[in-house]
């Protein structure tokens, strides 16, 4: 990686081929502690009584309109196994968030600067983007003992532009391992291109085609230290396991979309009211 994210020959190599590159040591741990604390602070004044279940596994059971909201909001989304058979959360509120999203880039200074930074745009630059814009970013808790899984996707799916554009950038925020639940992906698999599509319709969300099914095997693990950014293809295939450890795997991230010479979607989940603003234009 060259100056201020640049990406060099070797990565962009391996992203073309692969899907995916790990930039390691891309957030410093002043801005790692930044964000962190950030979090801590949101959480604070969360109000429990206002909030969603987040899952990949049945959606559509949680599309209200507390979610499409969350489009430019932060708002908090709780994991499946937080809660009891009373409904009552099992442990503090701070340890059964699956997530907070989808507007921390736009809304939240912290984020928002580290989105908005000079290396995260020559990076993008460095991929060819012309007139990106940040559409979507996600605080990723992954609770020990209940972090649940995230099933095989790809990031296309749920950010459609014509033609395909989105790249994902996954910020480790806590060192990401096997045991507490790392991404895994399909290495290659992007010049498949994308396999169904997620889609906002009249009566809610739903994916045009059912999920394929995968070979379990095909999966890498992608481990990455804190600090480390992991660059997504937006057709790689990728997914993570539940957390059964004892520790977090707290994670930033960040979705970007071309707007230069592509469309966005009416189809999308995302209906924004005001149109985010490029990170530049070249």
């Amino acid at each position: 990686m060259g100056p201020a994210g640049n990406l060099n020959s070797d990565n962009l190599n391996f992203f073309n081929s692969q899907g995916y590159v790990v930039l390691e040591s891309f957030a410093s741990d002043e801005e790692i502690e930044a964000m962190r604390k950030q979090m801590d602070h949101l959480l604070d004044g969360f109000d429990c009584s206002t909030s969603s279940v987040f899952s990949t596994t049945n959606q559509q059971k949680v599309t209200d309109d507390y979610f499409y909201e969350s489009a430019e909001k932060i708002s908090f989304f709780f994991e499946e196994k937080a809660f009891g058979d009373d409904g009552n959360l099992k442990q503090p509120k701070e340890l059964s968030i699956n997530k907070v999203g989808h507007a921390l880039h736009e809304l939240d200074p912290v984020f928002k600067k580290f989105s908005r930074s000079e290396k995260t745009s020559n990076l993008l630059h460095s991929l060819g983007y012309k007139r990106p814009v940040d559409i979507q970013s996600m605080y990723i808790f992954k609770q020990p003992g209940i972090g649940g899984e995230v099933v095989p996707h790809q990031d296309n799916s749920f950010l459609i532009t014509e033609p395909s554009t989105c790249t994902g950038l996954w910020l480790a925020l806590e060192d990401a391992t096997i045991i507490n639940g790392c991404l895994w992906a399909i290495p290659g698999s992007h010049k498949n291109g994308l396999v169904r599509r997620f889609i906002r319709g009249e009566e809610g969300v739903y994916f045009d085609r059912p999920p394929p099914s995968y070979d379990q095997n095909d999966f890498v693990p992608i481990e990455v230290k804190a600090g480390s950014l992991v660059v997504i293809h937006g057709d790689l295939i990728h997914q993570s396991f539940e957390n059964q450890s004892s520790k977090s795997r707290h994670a930033y991230s960040l979705h970007v979309v071309e707007t230069d010479g592509c469309r966005w979607s009416h189809e999308n989940w995302i209906r924004r009211k005001v149109e985010p603003e490029p990170l530049y234009a070249s």
